[in-house]
């Protein structure tokens, strides 16, 4: 049996994330005067690496970045952290990621984003890190980069004893050769509605959509329903785990930081359901907090957390 060592490699995206908070999102074609600006590191698959990070996973990131100011600042700060960045590229064509964030008073956001270099993350950058990858306890991905570059991925591992975990953000269709070699999938009411047509509002809603995952081969589905918690079904059973009743400022991390902090948790080897609430925790104490990575607690903060709570 390969023994775990919580090393974590994320796949994925890095952006800078410029933000406006104001009292209420605009309708089309409106201008709101008066919002607040801040700028932050994001981007899906670099807040998820922090994420795991800060959360005491020994993490590798494996992204691109332009050759401009935003990707030196981005590397810096994934170096803060401890995150290995060895398999980070340098595209010499194409800037970094940019996402613009509106935040309204409720902490509810819509996110627009330039892509750049994350669409140039390719076969090759993989092929680079594949002894990162075989000793991995964990490898967890999202949808900001190439699908096939993630496909390539799940072939490499299928035969290998490390648990793939997909984050399907943003909303994409996936082919069916993918989800049946996933370990786990962890899509929100809007993402796991495209991959299986099931509108989720509600626990049944979630259990027939999970369901349809399961059928398709994907070994563990989480369906996250944002503020009313998690929705986990296995092949042996189904159970609905609630989150933390918070004050929420900002929620654009949320989604990241519960993952980061579920790969942690599963490659220590907790029970899903623990791994569930330590995410949930992990990601109730992010919203608290404006900005994508400034919002993502440190594992100290996650275990005091948990253990006010009980």
């Amino acid at each position: 049996m390969k023994t775990t060592n919580n090393n974590i490699v994320v796949i994925g995206s890095t952006n800078v994330d410029m933000i406006v908070k104001g009292d209420r999102l605009p309708k089309s074609g409106e201008t709101i005067i008066g919002g607040r600006f801040f700028k932050a590191a994001g981007g899906k698959g670099a807040n998820q690496a922090v994420a795991a990070a800060r959360a005491g996973g020994r993490v590798t990131f494996l992204s691109r970045v332009g050759n401009d100011v935003f990707g030196q600042e981005a590397i810096q700060g994934y170096r803060n952290d401890k995150i290995n960045v060895s398999y980070i590229k340098v595209d010499q064509a194409e800037s970094t990621g940019i996402a613009l964030i509106l935040v309204d008073s409720k902490g509810e956001n819509c996110i627009s984003v330039a892509s750049g270099a994350n669409m140039k993350l390719d076969q090759s950058d993989i092929k680079d890190a594949i002894d990162e990858l075989d000793n991995a306890d964990v490898v967890l991905m999202q949808l900001e980069t190439p699908i096939k570059t993630i496909e390539y991925i799940i072939k490499l591992l299928k035969n290998k004893q490390v648990k793939t975990i997909l984050n399907p953000a943003p909303a994409l269709k996936i082919s069916d050769d993918l989800l049946r070699h996933l370990t786990i999938i962890t899509p929100n009411e809007t993402e796991v509605e495209l991959l299986t047509g099931v509108p989720v509002n509600d626990k049944k809603d979630a259990l027939k959509a999970s369901k349809i995952l399961l059928d398709k081969g994907v070994k563990n589905v989480i369906i996250t329903m944002g503020k009313k918690g998690a929705f986990l079904h296995t092949k042996l059973n189904y159970k609905f785990i609630p989150t933390f009743e918070v004050s929420a400022l900002d929620t654009t991390a949320a989604g990241d930081t519960f993952n980061g902090a579920l790969a942690v948790a599963v490659a220590e080897g907790k029970a899903l359901e623990d791994a569930i609430q330590y995410a949930n925790a992990a990601a109730a104490i992010s919203v608290t907090k404006m900005g994508a990575q400034p919002s993502i607690p440190l594992k100290n903060e996650i275990d005091d957390f948990l253990s006010h709570i009980g």
